[in-house]
């Protein structure tokens, strides 16, 4: 690595690796649930595996639009203008609400989702019920979003680190003791519905933990974010974030639920295939944690080096931070490849779903190369405030190749599929296909960025 490369690293890093170890403990409560779920019964981690998608749908791309907070308090924190920070938070947190109940709503009614999966009355009845106890989290989920696009945004993720961590020890004893019961203290096992029942106590216990932080902590003194109760709503102010936030959300919703819905398709083939899917999706996603750190702690600096003015320095940290993604990726990708017999074993004993999760492993190495190429630049993207353009990228590549194309394959809809390709294989293929061509687009995109005018940011 050249001389600037590293001197950019040593500058994301410090941003980075709390953003990694928190988002580690937050994919921790789903490999917990799956570790957990897959030794209690095939039904329930079938039921898991459709729930999860249903939920990561719902919740990421209104997560994604909370997350627009992140890109303009840093660039207001970048120009000096904390207070101004501060008041943006108290909008985001009436954006949360809002979209708290739309998306409690379609948890607690989740039956065109459902009918997608075409699963057995049994399976179909335990995922309602993990659906149900989620619903009652999301809006804690959305709060804490808000809280942690702030604090990345402000240089501060440690904040955020800890309440996730803390969410995660109170999460591990809990999905234990629902899943499998305490039959001593009278407590039956509730299966998958524990891993629900769980999680929204853990949310909600985070959700507590931050607003009690913005309180106390005298480091919230500069943004004025505490003292007042919560501003009223701003139409300019939630203007400026939804403008952003809109197409952000559906952008990640657009990549996330092109893999999710592979899940739901794939539960087509029987409680088994969809179980080698839920082991391979998961290491998929602990490698994603990677680049999504380096994502959110290159976006930060870019964002405060564009609100500074330096617009040179945030195009150099930009393309820095491209370039450290696309490596780490290709090692840790080649990594878990050639190591792909033994990681399975770690989470099934079921030789029959270890043999459905091992060819899907071939796909990983290229797979996850695509997608932190793909992030990054999406992430760099969004903190020049460039929302909508990706979102275009991401449909067509996303949803056109990756999710139609995976469905053409793995069903054989024109009858010239190769009997290797069909099923879940049929899906990562096309999925990996509409990742490259994400990541190359994005990655263009950025390059042709030369001359850039930035708004100033709302007060607020």
């Amino acid at each position: 690595m050249t001389r600037a490369l590293v001197a950019s690293a040593r500058r994301i890093a410090p941003l980075a690796w709390p953003v990694f170890v928190g988002q580690l403990s937050v994919l921790a409560f789903s490999t917990v649930d799956t570790v957990l779920v897959a030794r209690h019964g095939a039904a329930d981690l079938a039921a898991l595996a459709v729930g999860t998608a249903a939920y990561v749908t719902t919740f990421i791309g209104f997560m994604g639009v909370v997350l627009a907070l992140g890109p303009i308090v840093g660039q207001l924190h970048g120009a000096g203008r904390d207070t101004d920070a501060g008041r943006q938070l108290h909008q985001a947190v009436w954006i949360a609400i809002a979209l708290s109940f739309a998306g409690s709503l379609l948890l607690v009614f989740p039956g065109p989702f459902l009918a997608l999966a075409q699963l057995s009355p049994p399976v179909e009845a335990k995922a309602r019920a993990y659906l149900l106890a989620l619903a009652f989290s999301l809006p804690a989920s959305l709060l804490f979003a808000a809280y942690r696009g702030f604090n990345v945004a402000v240089s501060r993720p440690k904040a955020v680190m800890a309440l996730q961590l803390g969410g995660l020890a109170l999460k591990l004893p809990l999905s234990a003791a629902l899943i499998f019961g305490l039959p001593g203290l009278g407590l039956p096992a509730l299966g998958v519905l524990g891993c629900g029942i769980a999680t929204g106590i853990a949310m909600w216990a985070q959700a507590l933990g931050a607003w009690i932080v913005l309180r106390r902590d005298p480091h919230y003194a500069r943004f004025a974010i505490a003292g007042r109760g919560l501003d009223a709503p701003e139409r300019r102010a939630l203007a400026a974030q939804l403008r952003l936030g809109l197409p952000m959300g559906a952008a990640i919703l657009v990549e996330v639920s092109g893999f999710t819905f592979m899940a739901v398709f794939i539960a087509r083939f029987g409680t088994t295939p969809v179980g080698g899917h839920q082991i391979a999706a998961n290491l998929v996603s602990m490698l994603y944690m990677v680049p999504l750190a380096l994502a959110n702690g290159t976006a930060t600096l870019v964002a405060q080096r564009i609100g500074a003015g330096d617009l040179r320095d945030a195009q150099r940290l930009g393309w820095h931070g491209l370039a450290i993604g696309a490596l780490l990726a290709a090692l840790m990708g080649g990594a878990l490849y050639f190591a792909r017999a033994t990681v399975v074993g770690l989470y099934t004993r079921d030789a029959a779903v270890a043999a459905a999760a091992l060819p899907l492993l071939a796909w990983v190495a290229l797979f996850h190369l695509a997608d932190a190429t793909q992030t990054v630049a999406a992430f760099v993207l969004r903190a020049w405030r460039v929302a909508v353009v990706p979102l275009l990228v991401n449909a067509g590549a996303l949803w056109g190749v990756g999710l139609l194309g995976g469905y053409l394959l793995a069903f054989d809809r024109f009858g010239i599929t190769p009997a290797a390709l069909r099923g879940a294989r049929g899906f990562w293929l096309a999925a990996t296909l509409g990742l490259v061509l994400a990541a190359l687009a994005q990655a263009l995109i950025l390059a042709r960025r030369r001359r850039v005018r930035i708004s100033p940011a709302p007060a607020g």
